[in-house]
């Protein structure tokens, strides 16, 4: 089924990794692109990059916790926002015992309260359209253990399934699908500062697939989901990760 409308995308955490992946493969499907990040630099190259190559993007920085200016900036700038692409997340390590009030805070507010907040506000105009895509970010994680992050990460992630599940249920009737991707370890900047290259190397090594995912595959994933051919998915917590998990 092929696009009738000249869709709006807003992707946040676009200034890198899985986020900026999916920025590539959505332009490249024709879509007009919010750009959202805390970090402006890597949000204005990645833009003079797809602007180069044709794409139409805004770039907008600013923290989920607060999301209300990217969905502003896709209703001025192109009158309507269709998909909500939600990559923000940062990831912390250590143990159970040494991770303070803070840290948890942190974590939680980021992955968790902003993954709430974004879509929350992003599925106002897609509800009064009648038709939407948001896909989050949860992980391996969500589902099990994570293998690099502390319980903070893991209890986020395993949070993120439950939004998803409970406004998939809420906005199927009027149109808006609501889905996540669960990545296994990616190679990405986020995964290369928190581990050494031997030790990845290490865990690759014990995947079925014998290697990291690349950012590229999961924006591939991403795309389909935020596509008209997703319209019978919702509520789904969609694994890649080479095998590391099979349920």
């Amino acid at each position: 089924m092929p696009d009738l409308v000249n869709r709006v995308a807003l992707i946040s955490g676009a200034g890198q990794g899985m986020g900026a992946a999916c920025a590539r493969r959505l332009a490249a499907d024709g879509r007009r692109l919010v750009l959202f990040d805390l970090h402006q630099e890597p949000l204005d190259a990645l833009a003079a990059e797809l602007s180069a190559a044709g794409a139409e993007v805004v770039t907008v920085r600013g923290d989920v916790r607060s999301p209300r200016p990217g969905v502003d900036a896709a209703l001025k700038s192109f009158g309507r926002l269709d998909i909500l692409v939600n990559a923000a997340g940062i990831l912390y390590g250590g143990s159970a015992l040494d991770i303070s009030e803070d840290e948890w805070d942190r974590v939680l507010g980021i992955n968790l309260k902003g993954a709430f907040l974004i879509s929350q506000c992003a599925a106002r105009p897609m509800l009064e359209q009648g038709w939407g895509r948001i896909v989050h970010f949860s992980s391996t994680a969500g589902k099990t253990n994570s293998t690099l992050g502390g319980a903070h990460y893991t209890a986020s992630k395993h949070g993120v399934l439950g939004i998803v599940r409970s406004m998939a249920i809420e906005f199927a009737p009027r149109g808006v699908t609501v889905n996540a991707v669960c990545p296994g370890l990616i190679d990405t900047e986020m995964v290369r500062s928190s581990i050494s290259p031997g030790r990845a190397a290490e865990i690759a090594a014990t995947f079925p697939a014998g290697r990291l995912g690349e950012p590229g595959e999961v924006a591939d994933l991403v795309a389909f989901l935020a596509g008209e051919r997703s319209g019978y998915i919702t509520g789904a917590a969609v694994d890649i990760n080479g095998g590391d998990l099979v349920v």
